[in-house]
């Protein structure tokens, strides 16, 4: 697996599954708090699955000396 995902994605994930976890266990939103996992673990990894299906590619490219 190579990383599809650039920092600003990755943090935005990051913090998108923290606050709907969070919002999750506060009691503010039901169950389906429980899919801020996926952003989260895409996050943590710096792979997304349907980025590879779709062809994206949001980290930078690597400059060749």
């Amino acid at each position: 697996m190579k990383n599809n995902e650039g920092g600003i994605d990755r943090m935005v994930r990051i913090l998108a599954g923290l606050v709907l976890l969070g919002l999750m266990a506060m009691g503010t939103i039901g169950w389906w708090g429980w899919l801020g996992i996926v952003p989260l673990a895409t996050g943590l990894i710096g792979w997304c699955p349907v980025y590879t299906l779709l062809g994206m590619n949001t980290c930078p490219m690597k400059s060749k000396p």
